[in-house]
């Protein structure tokens, strides 16, 4: 009878023990569809922001909650604005996950032209800044504090490469939207759709390629560097 009883009772605590895991890993799971999600940095489109290697954690909500897959909005929240990093999928590969800035909102007319930005036809502020070395490059290249509307970020340039790369850029969708010369380019964002560009303005394959970036394939807004193996400095928020 005993042991009957402790036997029912072992069988008890890993029942619990089983319900118990199945509840965890159910809010783990609803917290990283709806909530926030570990991010890898797999590219240097982002330098200086955020560096290879660098593990963010991306705000699922801010914008508002979506379905997984199908996008749908369930809730408003905040709209997206100009210096926001936001991780995104591109309408030709959905299932892979891009970081970059969001310098262009529905309506913009987004310019870059001789490695200068214009939103509207306002030029964003550009202070020159330290050169920054590149580490996995091992070169040093310009680093410059840019500005859209209240948000200072840095970006590097390379004087050496030309301002855009004219065989890369695809035959995405509002094509006809965007003159491109050898200067540049200039895009009109159509509805429901961002302009995106990575602060490596010479080593980001973003919207100037790939195109524009519907509403419905926005994940979320990156804003801390959650963890680094290399350098535990980066640790910490970021703009």
């Amino acid at each position: 009878m005993l042991k009957t009883n402790r036997q029912n009772g072992q069988r008890s605590i890993g029942i619990l023990f089983l319900m118990l895991l199945l509840l965890v890993s159910l809010i783990v799971l609803l917290l990283r569809l709806f909530v926030f999600e570990l991010f890898k940095i797999p590219s240097g489109s982002m330098i200086p922001t955020l560096l290879i290697g660098d593990y963010i954690l991306v705000n699922k909500f801010t914008y508002g909650l979506k379905l997984p897959v199908l996008g749908t909005r369930l809730t408003e929240g905040k709209p997206l604005q100009r210096g926001d990093v936001v991780v995104f999928h591109y309408p030709p590969k959905p299932g892979e996950n891009y970081i970059k800035r969001v310098v262009g909102l529905p309506g913009d007319e987004v310019a870059y032209l001789n490695k200068h930005l214009t939103v509207n036809g306002q030029p964003a502020a550009q202070a020159a800044a330290s050169d920054f070395f590149d580490e996995w490059e091992m070169r040093y290249v310009k680093q410059f504090d840019e500005t859209l509307g209240a948000k200072k970020h840095r970006i590097i340039v390379n004087e050496q490469q030309p301002t855009l790369s004219l065989p890369l850029v695809e035959q995405f969708k509002y094509r006809e939207n965007c003159r491109y010369t050898i200067e540049g380019f200039t895009c009109k964002v159509p509805p429901g759709h961002y302009f995106m560009m990575g602060d490596n303005r010479d080593n980001a394959l973003d919207s100037r390629y790939r195109g524009f970036v519907p509403d419905a394939n926005i994940v979320g807004k990156a804003f801390v560097v959650w963890w680094n193996w290399h350098d535990f400095k980066r640790i910490g928020t970021f703009e």
